[in-house]
């Protein structure tokens, strides 16, 4: 906020207000490595982890895990507002047979979710399939489940967004020649016009980002001619970002002075969604770069796509019954897949029908999913359990 000639606070601003000097104080600092101690590299202001250090403190006690978490908080608000985890997955067998379900995606769509918010469309387009997330939970739920288990995304997600968030993914294919996007920032606000953003105060401008997490997934190499991410560090603390990102001179600064960083296969990056970035252009000639763009909204907020969680609980309880009843998934497999595939937060909701009884919520989606496996519930069973939550709901 500012303070007009009256010593009041301005809530209130124009696209006229937007200040490109203003804007470059905010980019160019630098990251302070003290301020990150446990971070394995800082590569260009992007802050590097080591997702064996992660797995590792996954594997310890709850604070080794929130010293992680607090330093990925800092560095998404007060710092750069981007790290990298190398070796996300540290298999990478899984990422090949999600792979492989996306293909199975877009050979089914033959051309559907082309479009790109930021990018060209038409038949020479980058490849997009939209919701990705509830399609491959459709097209190969127990894909689905080894995928969304990884401990370490619920580590990151709760970093910045606490429990219940939700998960959306889109995947992107970058062809050989494929252009770069434009650069800009991401939902809610990014992706608005300038006059309808300013028509919210800049409190509401600055929490938004607050409310989701932007994140890619690795699913090929991506050396630096594929196109990573083009990223401007520290970018996400211009206040007024949301609508000068639309400016020209914005993205001419952004083109003069956006970081790339490399990534192999299973790595991933995660980045403040008002941080300034860019799918980068892919230079070479026979090398398409994928990955899973993953979009984790919190429990409060509304996600950019609507997802039928409900759906995928039913498509892939046979799986998670199988593995409960098998033992196969460690304490933290289990929490990071239940959050994942599940609405965690028990509202809105018709409380003449659901009341709260016994607390101060009523029992969440997830709440019945875990007790379902823990209860060893038939897929029958549970499927009518599932419903009655749902009817309950209803207005």
């Amino acid at each position: 906020m500012r303070r007009n000639g009256q010593g009041t606070s301005t809530s209130f601003f124009q696209i006229s207000d937007v200040d490109l000097d203003a804007f470059k104080i905010s980019c160019e600092q630098s990251v302070q490595p003290e301020r990150y101690p446990l971070a394995a590299d800082i590569i260009s202001n992007v802050v590097i982890y080591d997702g064996a250090d992660l797995r590792a403190a996954a594997n310890g006690d709850s604070d080794s895990v929130n010293a992680f978490q607090n330093e990925m908080a800092d560095v998404l608000l007060h710092g750069p507002g981007v790290f990298a985890i190398k070796g996300f997955y540290a298999k990478t067998s899984i990422i090949d047979a999600m792979s492989q379900v996306f293909e199975q995606i877009l050979e089914n769509e033959r051309g559907y979710g082309a479009g790109d918010h930021f990018g060209k469309t038409g038949p020479q387009a980058n490849g997009r399939i939209w919701n990705v997330f509830q399609k491959s939970a459709e097209a190969n739920p127990e894909v689905f489940v080894h995928y969304y288990k990884n401990p370490l995304l619920q580590i990151v997600s709760e970093a910045w967004l606490g429990p219940h968030y939700q998960m959306t993914a889109q995947v992107n294919i970058v062809r050989p020649g494929g252009a770069a996007q434009v650069s800009h920032r991401d939902f809610h606000l990014g992706f608005q016009q300038p006059q309808e953003t300013a028509r919210y105060p800049i409190h509401i401008q600055q929490m938004s980002a607050m409310l989701t997490l932007q994140g890619a997934v690795a699913h090929t190499d991506m050396p630096l001619e594929s196109g990573p991410t083009k990223l401007l560090p520290f970018s996400q603390h211009y206040p007024l970002g949301y609508m000068a990102y639309h400016e020209k001179a914005f993205q001419d600064y952004f083109e003069n002075n956006y970081v790339q960083v490399p990534l192999e296969k299973g790595d991933a990056v995660f980045f403040n969604p008002a941080l300034f970035h860019a799918a980068g252009e892919n230079r070479t000639l026979d090398f398409h770069r994928s990955a899973n763009l993953l979009q984790v909204s919190s429990a409060f907020s509304k996600p950019m796509e609507t997802v039928d969680l409900a759906h995928i609980c039913r498509k892939v309880y046979p799986v998670l019954l199988n593995l409960w009843r098998n033992d196969a998934l460690s304490p933290d497999e289990k929490n990071a897949i239940i959050t994942t595939a599940t609405d965690g937060y028990s509202f809105p909701t018709n409380l003449d029908t659901d009341p709260p009884i016994g607390g101060l919520a009523p029992e969440s989606m997830e709440a019945l999913l875990h007790r379902a496996l823990d209860e060893d519930m038939q897929a029958a069973t549970f499927e009518v359990a599932l419903a009655q939550l749902r009817e309950k709901q209803r207005a």
